[in-house]
C-alpha cells in the first residue's frame, strides 16, 4: 500500500510517499480504500508536532477523506463491504487503504460523489456546529465571515444563508476572492486589507453584527470586538494566521457579548448523536442545492508537501484535495 509518511516532525519538505504493509483487521474497525482526501490547515500542524494531537513518527498525516469499505470487523453491524463513507480523523488519510473505528465512519450521502464527500466534512461540520450549538444563530441575524473565501469560510457563507441568516457579510483579502464569495451567496463582501470597523459600521447602519465566524486569528481580531451588535457572539474557530490574538474582554462586557469556543473534533467524539442529526440536516441542504463545495486544485499524494504550502500561502478558494485512487 502507497501512503505518505511523516518519518520525522518538520516542515512538509520532509513527508516521503513510501510502501507499508496493510494494517490488520480489528474486531469493531473498518478497511476503507481511500478515493480522495481534503487537505486542512491541522494538517500543517500535526505534521510539525504543534497540534493538540501528536502522534509520533512515522505516521500518516491527513485528517479527512472519503472511500469505500472493503473489509468490516466481526463487531461492526452498521457498516456493510461496499459502503461508501467519509470521516476526520486525527491523522491517517494520506494512503491508498486505512483501517479505523467503524463508530467514526459517516455514511456519504445519496448521490454525492466521494470526490465531494472527501472535502465535506470537516468544513461544513465545523461551520454547521459553530454557528447552530455554538452561535445559536436565529433567521434574521447577521453574520460576520472572516478568511470566507477558505474551506471552512465558504461553508460558513452557506450554511448561514441556508440558517436564515438575514445578512452575511463574507471578509476576504483579494478582488479575486470577493468574488468566490459573491458566487456562495454572501450578501455584502469587503476586502479587510481595508479594515473591518468602519466597513461594518457602514453595512450594519451602526449596529455591528450579530455573530462573528473567525477562523483566521492574527491582527485582524484586534478590530472584532468592535464590529459586535449588542449580544454579540464571536466563534473562535482557528487561527489560520498563525498567532493567538489577545481578546479585550472589557469591549466584550459592555456590550452584553460572548466570545464562544468552536472545537467540532471534540464535540463529533463527545456528542455523537448530535453530530450525526447535524449531518442529516446538512446532507439535506446539499440535496437541496444550497451547499456547494467548491475545490480549486487537485494533488497526488506525492504533490501533498506543495498543497500544504499553497494552503498556507492562502491560494485556496475552498478545499484542496488530494485524489488518490478512482473507486
Amino acid at each position: 500500500m502507497k501512503a505518505l509518511l511523516c518519518k520525522e516532525l518538520g516542515p512538509a519538505e520532509k513527508l516521503v510517499v513510501a510502501d507499508i504493509p496493510n494494517e490488520p483487521m480489528t474486531p469493531y474497525a473498518a478497511r476503507v480504500k481511500v478515493a480522495a482526501a481534503g487537505v486542512n490547515f491541522p494538517d500543517t500542524l500535526v505534521i510539525e508536532g504543534k497540534y493538540q494531537f501528536k502522534p509520533q513518527p512515522p505516521f500518516s498525516p491527513g485528517a479527512e477523506m472519503a472511500g469505500v469499505v472493503t473489509e468490516v470487523g466481526e463487531k461492526v453491524s452498521q457498516l456493510a463491504v461496499g459502503d461508501k463513507v467519509m470521516a476526520v480523523l486525527s491523522h491517517g488519510c494520506y494512503r491508498e487503504e486505512l483501517v479505523t473505528p467503524a463508530a467514526g465512519l459517516l455514511k456519504v450521502p445519496d448521490g454525492m460523489p466521494l470526490k465531494t464527500a472527501a472535502i465535506f466534512p470537516m468544513a461544513y461540520g465545523t461551520s454547521y456546529h459553530a454557528l447552530k450549538q455554538r452561535a445559536g444563530l436565529a433567521p434574521g441575524e447577521s453574520v460576520l465571515v472572516l478568511g470566507a473565501a477558505g474551506g471552512v469560510g465558504l461553508a460558513a457563507v452557506e450554511i448561514a444563508k441556508a440558517m436564515g441568516a438575514g445578512k452575511v457579510i463574507a471578509a476576504v483579502g483579494s478582488e479575486e476572492k470577493m468574488a468566490v464569495c459573491r458566487e456562495h451567496g454572501a450578501d455584502e463582501v469587503i476586502n479587510y486589507s481595508d479594515g473591518l470597523k468602519a466597513q461594518i459600521k457602514a453595512l450594519t447602519g451602526g449596529q455591528g453584527v450579530d455573530v462573528i465566524y473567525d477562523p483566521v486569528g492574527g491582527d485582524l481580531f484586534d478590530e472584532i470586538p468592535s464590529c459586535l451588535a449588542w449580544r454579540g457572539r464571536v466563534l473562535i474557530v482557528g487561527f489560520a494566521a498563525g498567532t493567538i490574538p489577545q481578546l479585550p474582554i472589557n469591549k466584550l462586557l459592555i456590550k452584553g457579548a460572548s466570545a464562544v469556543g468552536v472545537f467540532w473534533g471534540a464535540f463529533a467524539m463527545r456528542e455523537p448523536v448530535l453530530n450525526q442529526q447535524n449531518f442529516e440536516d446538512l446532507a439535506a441542504m446539499w440535496r437541496e442545492g444550497k451547499l456547494k463545495p467548491r475545490v480549486s486544485a487537485d494533488y497526488t499524494l506525492e504533490q501533498v508537501p506543495q498543497a500544504l504550502h499553497d494552503l498556507l500561502a492562502r491560494k485556496a478558494q475552498g478545499k484542496l484535495r488530494v485524489r488518490i485512487a478512482d473507486v
